[in-house]
This record gives structure tokens, sequence and C-alpha cells, in this order.
């Protein structure tokens, strides 16, 4: 009796331990998709180095990326997505001091169906807007931007696969200076295990149309969703190298990491 009451509780154990690794699977496969409905608010902390003509600054960014979908309607969701930058630069051995603060805001709308397409074709589209909050003028354009976006991904298997993109130009900016005009693409694949265990490839990849310069860094990382006291929180980290660099953007290798809490609904 007490042995199969002890296989008992193992096997129950064992099932319960199955279905969370199933559950924060699924959830990981959600945060590789920029416009799953679920709230999540993902901080992502970059290091660069080597950045500007003397290759001597240093960056430490933290992007604060809250997504928070809303649901208009039995057939499409809203999917809020910002990303505000929080930057700390040093400058070496020169005499400039250090700078801190906030960068500008990029804040993206997609409107997405809320089930998949033909083949299981995810997609959203919509506006996205570059918001002056920056608090050093050495930390954004100070202009406000506008342009549009879209997203279109597959999942399958395990896998992720996709694209974002959006460009944005200038509204409104001071006489002497040039108006933003950028596109920014971001191809990304990513396979999920049953862990939870993430491994992702992408590129964030710039293009600014007024210099006709490209960045192109490709990342590469790892993460895994933690129950740390009941907040579900993906945790990870991961390198960088820039590809394809310009004379004012950082070189050669990176480091990223990133904490993003889930909130399932």
């Amino acid at each position: 009796m007490k042995k199969s009451l002890f296989f008992g509780f193992c096997s129950l154990f064992a099932a319960i331990s199955q279905v969370h690794a199933a559950d924060t699977a699924d959830l990981a496969k959600q945060l590789s998709n920029p416009v799953a409905n679920m709230v999540s608010a993902p901080f992502q902390l970059n290091y660069d180095e080597k950045i500007g003509a003397d290759e001597n600054i240093e960056r430490y960014q933290l992007n604060i990326q809250p997504v928070i979908p809303i649901s208009l309607n039995e057939d499409w969701n809203l999917i809020s997505r910002t990303v505000l930058p929080v930057v700390y630069q040093t400058y070496g051995d020169s005499a400039k001091y250090d700078d801190w603060g906030t960068g500008d805001i990029v804040q993206s709308l997609f409107f997405s169906p809320v089930e998949s397409g033909p083949g299981g074709i995810i997609w959203g589209i919509g506006p996205a807007m570059l918001l002056p909050t920056a608090s050093e003028k050495t930390l954004g354009a100070d202009q406000w931007g506008l342009g549009p976006t879209a997203v279109v991904l597959k999942q399958m298997d395990g896998w992720t696969f996709g694209a974002l993109a959006n460009h944005i130009w200038a509204v409104e900016h001071k006489d002497n200076a040039e108006g933003v005009s950028s596109t920014f693409l971001q191809p990304f694949v990513s396979y999920t295990y049953p862990s939870s265990l993430t491994i992702g490839l992408n590129s964030e990849a710039t293009y600014d149309w007024n210099s006709e310069d490209a960045t192109i860094p490709i990342n590469l990382t790892a993460t895994k969703i933690v129950n740390l006291n009941g907040q579900l929180i993906s945790v990870g980290g991961g390198v960088r190298y820039w590809a394809d660099d310009t004379t004012g953007s950082a070189k050669e290798w990176g480091g990223r990491l990133i904490a993003s809490f889930i909130f399932p609904k």
C-alpha cells in the first residue's frame, strides 16, 4: 500500500512537471512572436564598445520594451510595442563627461488577426512613431518621426522564423537639423526546446538614407523561463557581432543580457 502510494505521488509529480514544462515551452514560443496575445515586459541590457571615430566610447543601453495586446473584437488585436532606451555612455580618456539618461522612444502599434492565416502565417501591420524623449542631445535625434511597420512570421515544431521592419521619416525637426529617414529590418529565427530553453539568432539592421550607411549587428542569444516566487521570467543573454558598422557606430563584439517578465492570461 505504501509503495503504491509512493509511486502514485511520483507519477502525479511527473505529470505536473510535464504539464508545467509544456506550459512554459508554449510561453517561450509566444515570447518569440512579436504580436503574441500576451502581456510581457522585457528588459534588454546591451553592452557595446569601440564607438565613434576614435573608438573610445563604451555604451551600456537598457531597453525597456513593454508589450501590451488589446483585443479590438473577435477577429483583431492591437499590439502595442514600446522601446524606451536608458543609456550610460563613457568616453575613455577624453575630458568629456560621461552621459546617461533616456533616449528616444520608438512606439509601434500592430493590427494583427487573432487567428493565423493560410499556412500558419502570423502577421501584423501599423504605424511606428519616433518620440523625442532623449534627456541629452547626444542620446537622441530631437525629432518627431512617423512611418509604417510590419511583421510576418511562422511557428512550427518549435521553430519561429520571420522578420520585423519599419521605416521612420521626420515629421518635425529644427531647421538646421537633417530630418530622420531610416529603415530598420530585423530578420529572426529561433528554436524552443520542451524545457523552454530558446536559442535565437537575429539581426537588427538599420539603414540611414541620408548618409547611405548601414549598421548590421548579428545577435545570438539563449533564454529560459524560470519561476521566481510565482513570477515567470525569461532570463538569458548572448553575444553580438557588428558585421557592418559606420564611423559613429559600435564595432566588433558586444554583449546582451535579457530578463522578460511574463504575465500570461
